[in-house]
């Protein structure tokens, strides 16, 4: 069985103020061409379908259209939510859509009642676990704690019980929408830290023949089994050197995985980063390859140049987004405030603060586990309001 494995798709975000639905558009296109060119067996779609709760109005018209198109070539879609997408509103119709042979999975509670799709060689069981908001989904799912893996474990549960009563042989596929332990993030995804800890282990999926996995933008291939697509376009400079594809997996007659193989996505725009003084930017031959490319460019320069970014988009007219990093001496310790809070999480910048201001003395277990509880508070009660609207 052909599976072709996307995710992250985020319609109706833009990418430095550009809009990128033409670009969302084109990808569409792609994916529906992929499924016929490669006589796909079914498309399955890892979560954060929409870039948010509740998404303009041309990017569910995108949505439907897809979704039609999809139905139209015959081909079975299994699609779960993930953390940007609200599931109430993704899982709407999903009863009717079914019918068409598109897949909703949005509900915790459905996490054991799998898709089942049949070839040549049998039955192959596709279990949708969407994002699980720990503090909303624990009692559902009766999970010992609240944290990403007690509740991933007890989807786990639930899906490793229902195979169990299946025949034996029966091939087993599960999406999760997931920060997994050995991922590589990069700076555009949501961050669903909960109590400090966000990973949870590859193994806890243990059991099954594929895992399509979401939530990371960059593709990657934990185990042979625990693949993450990757989102199909580049949703921040952290992405650059990115190569954006989906995996088409081919499903063999016991559940091993006889071929995988990546297939690249449409590129709007290639992306760059520069580095340098301004005017060494504007003069080095080495960047002619750049010019047409969305820019990031990092100034060096020990005083900030006049004018920096209209004289850069004469040269990159692209350039979407400036950063200044003056070069400094190995004693100047005065590091930009930027630059201190480069690659630190918000629980790590609030512990700093609040070791700076009682004179340096860092957290007690006690006090972070307060402070975690306190972000996880927050970022539930706006999971709450969003899963409301």
């Amino acid at each position: 069985m052909k599976l072709l494995h996307t995710s992250d798709w985020h319609l109706g975000r833009s990418f430095h103020r550009v809009g990128l639905l033409d670009a969302q558009a084109a990808f569409l296109d792609h994916l529906v061409a992929t499924v016929h060119a490669y006589e796909v067996d079914a498309v399955l779609v890892a979560g954060d379908v929409y870039d948010r709760a509740v998404p303009p109005l041309p990017a569910v018209e995108l949505f439907d259209t897809a979704l039609h198109r999809l139905a139209e070539a015959g081909v079975p879609t299994v699609m779960i939510s993930g953390n940007h997408d609200s599931a109430r509103r993704l899982g709407v119709a999903a009863g009717l859509i079914q019918r068409a042979g598109i897949h909703l999975r949005t509900d915790p509670a459905g996490v054991g009642t799998p898709v089942v799709l049949a070839d040549e060689h049998g039955e192959v069981a596709l279990y949708g676990l969407p994002y699980l908001e720990p503090a909303l989904v624990r009692d559902r799912l009766g999970a010992a704690k609240a944290g990403h893996e007690a509740v991933l474990a007890a989807a786990m549960d639930r899906v490793r019980a229902d195979l169990a009563t299946r025949p034996a042989g029966t091939r087993s596929v599960v999406l999760a929408h997931a920060f997994v332990a050995g991922g590589e993030p990069s700076d555009s995804e949501r961050d669903i830290t909960v109590g400090g800890v966000a990973a949870v282990p590859a193994a806890i999926f243990d059991g099954v023949d594929y895992v399509a996995l979401g939530h990371l933008h960059g593709s990657q291939t934990l185990t042979p089994r625990v693949r993450y697509s990757g989102s199909p376009l580049a949703y921040s400079f952290s992405e650059t050197d990115h190569r954006k594809t989906m995996w088409l997996i081919d499903l063999g007659a016991d559940g091993t995985i006889t071929e995988s193989v990546r297939l690249d996505c449409p590129v709007p725009r290639p992306l760059a980063r520069i580095r340098g003084r301004l005017d060494d930017l504007l003069a080095d031959p080495a960047l002619t390859p750049h010019e047409q490319a969305w820019v990031e460019a990092t100034l060096t320069d020990p005083v900030r140049p006049a004018e920096p970014m209209a004289r850069l988009v004469e040269r990159f007219p692209h350039t979407l987004h400036l950063v200044f990093d003056p070069e400094r001496t190995a004693d100047d310790t005065d590091a930009s405030y930027a630059q201190r809070l480069r690659d630190r999480s918000d629980q790590q910048i609030a512990e700093d603060f609040v070791a700076h201001v009682r004179g340096g003395a860092p957290l007690d277990g006690a006090e972070r586990t307060v402070l975690y509880g306190a972000f996880d508070d927050v970022r539930v009660d706006t999971a709450e309001r969003e899963a409301g609207r």
